[in-house]
């Protein structure tokens, strides 16, 4: 990354005896969409309090284009904030709301006509600008909101779970909006957000936060693919946390209670105990054959995949994930197998 944008170093916070971030630090980059994930309470929400200017930190800097916002007022800071409940005024029509800011700042009739025409285009409410804003629907409020606070062109736009409003499948249809209009503007985003798939799928980089410290940054591949710890492997979609003896002779594997599983040892000596995190779409699922037997304890259909609880040994049960059109029954017989770097070795937990 060139010189970031966004640099936040060793930023901390309490309230009273509860601490909301410990020693963060995070750079995000000019035109990036960054994701802040993790549960409620990790400190991702106050974090980005700290960044918009509405609470200050004990500890640590934030800086923006390399200019300290220390003692910056709110107001005075390049970056706009979109809150969850959208915030928009029922008594101004569309076209008004997203105005709303441009007039504030006293631009020019012709200048503030011209912004918002095109961020009506661009949001896809062209022949809504008259509309009241109790006549617009979920998602055609969520694309005002996101056009007003983008009018006055700030260097960062801050959302605060700004989906979290929306049904499941106009979710996933604004995921797009949102994306191409980042695209567009190439203002840097920076989400809150506690939806690991919508972190997915919007976000350029990742930060997983957890008890207001920092677990990984990483894109998202990565942090899906590689996670760092356990608690990311854990939030961020499903795994099977598998224990066992690391053991490198004949190539390296982890001897687990049920099998031997081949896996890249890293660091680890000969012989130390480790967790292996393995994904249930990375396990293959065969009727018969090689691999390790088990079978099918449960199943739960889900479209494109089934997943499937098997028990591969007395006090253990993994998940896996059979292709569309497998069928499968409780009490079916299995063989589950594992390709080279189907897992991931974790990190001990801090």
């Amino acid at each position: 990354m060139n010189a970031p944008l966004l640099s936040i170093n060793n930023v901390s916070k309490k309230f009273g005896a509860v601490v909301a971030l410990e020693n963060v630090s995070l750079h995000v980059g000019a035109g990036e969409f960054f994701a802040l994930l993790g549960p409620s309470g990790c400190g991702k929400t106050t974090l980005m309090r700290c960044i918009a200017g509405f609470e200050a930190p004990d500890a640590g800097a934030i800086a923006l284009n390399g200019v300290d916002l220390s003692g910056v007022p709110p107001f005075r800071r390049p970056v706009n904030m979109m809150f969850q409940s959208y915030a928009l005024f029922p008594h101004l029509d569309v076209f008004e709301n997203i105005a709303f800011g441009l007039r504030r700042q006293g631009e020019a009739k012709d200048a503030i006509d011209t912004r918002v025409e095109e961020l009506l285009a661009m949001t896809q409410l062209s022949n809504l600008g008259r509309r009241r804003i109790d006549e617009l629907s979920g998602g055609q409020k969520q694309r005002v909101a996101l056009a007003r606070a983008l009018a006055p062109r700030p260097k960062m736009l801050l959302l605060d779970e700004p989906l979290g409003a929306l049904d499941r499948k106009l979710r996933e249809e604004t995921q797009f909006q949102l994306k191409e209009i980042q695209r567009l503007t190439q203002t840097s985003f920076v989400i809150v957000t506690h939806d690991q798939d919508e972190a997915l799928a919007l976000a350029d980089r990742i930060a997983v936060m957890r008890a207001g410290r920092v677990e990984q940054v990483a894109g998202p591949m990565e942090i899906y693919d590689r996670p760092a710890t356990r608690f990311v492997a854990g939030f961020v979609g499903e795994t099977n946390f598998i224990e066992g003896r690391l053991v490198r002779n004949s190539g390296a594997a982890l001897i687990a209670e049920f099998g031997r599983i081949p896996c890249e040892p890293g660091d680890l000596p000969e012989g130390a105990q480790a967790t292996l995190s393995v994904r249930p779409e990375r396990i293959g699922v065969e009727r018969e054959g090689e691999g390790i037997a088990g079978f099918v304890e449960n199943f739960v259909f889900r479209g494109e995949t089934t997943l499937l609880r098997v028990r591969v040994a007395e006090n253990v049960v993994l998940r896996a994930a059979a292709g569309h059109g497998e069928r499968y029954a409780i009490g079916d017989s299995v063989r589950l197998s594992f390709p080279p770097g189907a897992g991931t070795l974790l990190a001990e937990e801090r």
